[in-house]
């Protein structure tokens, strides 16, 4: 049996749901979110890591204390590049015609996800590159990836987070020190299987960019841009993740024509 609606009784039906969803008790709506919830997000203050060519996170005191009238009053300013501590890169970032931070579809931000550990790979390579491999490993201990999937990846360097030396291969500053830099991160190759193969709709890791610390032309990330997929990095507590059955809520600021910038990421277990 088919049925057909129209554009009329198609926003009746979606205002029928949302009424009745306002409608359950709160027992019911928080069902939502049953479950742990994980902050995969490192806070922002002056030890937060961003590329060398990039100054640090600043927050200037603008007011704290109390009024001449008797009430506490707090006000800060921030500033920021758009690519440090935990981030977004927006497909725009690596392709002229991608998504800007706005323009990403919130379905990519959040859904079902799962875990791939490379850590113990990654512990006498710092420059080691996630690989097709790899992700079939975890399919036979876990089954095929499905569609949709957020993947998140984790190499193990979060434990060194904020040490700039251990957790990206130097502290130095500039362009010379981007020549220096050693991470692990994600094979072009694998980028495309997964896009390819798998449909998947966002990526993370849990170091400074989604291409290893050695990389020149950014390969994996103009493969996942091209394609619109946006990717998460320097993710935190990876260690505490599962390798399956988990949710991600990725939520940027909405800079309007931004090509990427900090985001808020939960897991919910």
């Amino acid at each position: 049996m088919f049925f057909f609606f129209s554009k009329k009784s198609t926003n009746l039906c979606l205002f029928l749901l949302a009424f009745s969803f306002l409608s359950c008790s709160c027992s019911t709506r928080s069902q939502v979110l049953n479950g742990q919830i994980i902050d995969l997000t490192y806070s922002f203050d002056k030890e937060t890591i961003y590329w060398p060519t990039e100054k640090g996170f600043l927050l200037e005191k603008r007011a704290d204390g109390f009024t001449e009238k008797g009430y506490y009053y707090a006000s800060n300013r921030f500033q920021a590049a758009e690519h440090g501590g935990t981030h977004v890169d927006a497909p725009k970032h690596f392709s002229q015609k991608g998504h800007t931070v706005d323009q990403i579809p919130l379905e990519q931000l959040m859904g079902p996800a799962i875990l791939v550990d490379v850590s113990d790979k990654c512990k006498n390579d710092p420059d080691y590159r996630i690989s097709i491999e790899d992700f079939l490993e975890w399919e036979r201990k876990n089954g095929q990836i499905p569609k949709d999937m957020i993947i998140l990846l984790k190499t193990g360097f979060g434990k060194y987070w904020p040490n700039r030396v251990q957790y990206m291969g130097t502290d130095e500053r500039g362009a010379e020190a981007v020549k220096k830099l050693h991470f692990p991160g994600l094979h072009p190759k694998a980028a495309a299987w997964l896009m390819q193969f798998r449909f998947i709709k966002a990526v993370g890791i849990d170091t400074p960019s989604i291409d290893h610390g050695q990389s020149t032309h950014f390969e994996s990330h103009v493969a996942l841009s091209q394609k619109n997929i946006p990717a998460f990095e320097n993710l935190a507590h990876l260690d505490r993740l599962p390798s399956k059955n988990f949710v991600v809520i990725a939520l940027p600021m909405k800079i309007k024509d931004g090509s990427g910038g900090p985001t808020r990421i939960v897991a919910v277990e």
